[in-house]
């Protein structure tokens, strides 16, 4: 069977600024209803590749193609209007002046009636209707939001293009809203590109998940094996807090405070670093010096004493001072431990979940 032609494609986007790459070679491709999130820091690219999408920024170099057909390259250039492409912003930049139903229906075409009707139609898919007639003063920021998503998909856009549009919305508000956002753009088939430099937003929302870093596309997959497989160490950092431990390695092995790890083909002298999340160490209570019996899965145990102890909401997380080299790992426990400092405890880590590195100064 024929692959499908992507809703929206970019094709080695480039776009420098002063003589800085700021988008560097980028390329992705989303289907009709799929949901993928540009993931990154500020300043990574992130924005610069959705203005280059929606015509608001020109690129130096790539093409932009919709349903097949081609949008923009360095000759050819469809204006930002005739792209049939949605906007939502961090702002939600309604018109003061407006109703909030000539909000929806501004850009609109034909009579007025319908127009209104238009309006209505969607106000009443994101739960406003009854507030048509207010203006975005009279509202809250999650009312707001609903009304901006509703002149978003008022013209029925093909693709829909979102930067950070949930971050100025209360934490109690802004699950439903994204849920709701969501539902919609897929009922809708929609391709949507979302921007986020938040990892969780990503993870919740996102089919696909780009990673980008200094203006390149450094992952990219499904959320899952993203998390679970990170392309290097800063990707496994993005995520959640990391432990890192330091190996040279010898004859194929590094040794650790939690014993050898393999290292087949790495020549000798190499400085490796042994990736674990805090979730994935297990403790264990100290025996008159002695700790657990190693075990295949969770590996030789290594003492630490307790640094720091705090209580996070969901879990406890748990700083150790390690006997082996000093350095400083940190568990995260579920419910509450919360052990004094001094206390001797022993540490195991799990071998299925460290991610091996090469070490970068």
């Amino acid at each position: 069977m024929a692959p499908k032609t992507p809703r929206l494609e970019i094709k080695s986007l480039v776009k420098s600024y002063q003589g800085r790459r700021v988008v560097d070679d980028v390329s992705l491709a989303v289907q009709p209803g799929q949901v993928t999130c540009l993931l990154g820091p500020s300043g990574c690219g992130k924005s610069t590749t959705l203005r280059m999408i929606a015509g608001i920024e020109m690129q130096d170099r790539g093409e932009i193609w919709a349903d097949g057909k081609l949008l923009c390259d360095t000759v050819h250039r469809i204006p930002p209007e005739g792209r049939g492409i949605g906007l939502m912003f961090q702002d939600f930049a309604l018109f003061p002046h407006l109703s909030v139903a000539q909000n929806v229906a501004f850009g609109l075409r034909g009579p007025r009636g319908v127009l209104r009707q238009q309006a209505e139609a969607q106000l009443e898919k994101v739960g406003m209707l009854a507030y048509a007639d207010n203006y975005p003063h009279e509202l809250s920021g999650g009312e707001q939001q609903r009304v901006a998503l509703a002149r978003a998909l008022a013209p029925k856009p093909s693709i829909m293009l979102m930067d950070e549009p949930f971050s100025g919305l209360d934490n109690r508000l802004r699950d439903g809203i994204r849920d709701e956002t969501l539902d919609l753009l897929k009922e809708a088939g929609a391709a949507v590109l979302l921007v986020t430099h938040e990892p969780a937003e990503a993870m919740r929302m996102a089919d696909e998940i780009a990673l980008m870093r200094d203006g390149k596309i450094v992952q990219r997959g499904a959320p899952y094996n993203v998390y679970n497989a990170p392309a290097d160490k800063e990707a496994a950092a993005f995520f959640s807090d990391i432990n890192v431990i330091r190996g040279t390695v010898r004859n194929a092995l590094t040794e650790t405070a939690f014993g050898q790890f393999l290292a087949p083909g790495t020549p000798d002298g190499t400085e490796l670093d042994i990736v674990i999340r805090p979730q994935h160490l297990k403790i264990d209570f100290d025996r008159d010096g002695r700790g657990p019996n190693p075990t295949a899965q969770d590996g030789t145990p290594a003492r630490g004493v307790v640094e720091r102890a705090r209580f996070m909401g969901s879990e406890s997380l748990v700083e150790f001072r390690m006997d082996y080299d000093g350095s400083v790992l940190k568990a995260a426990v579920p419910s509450v431990f919360l052990p004094k400092p001094g206390t001797a405890l022993w540490l195991m880590i799990r071998r299925d979940r460290c991610f091996v590195f090469p070490h970068r100064s």
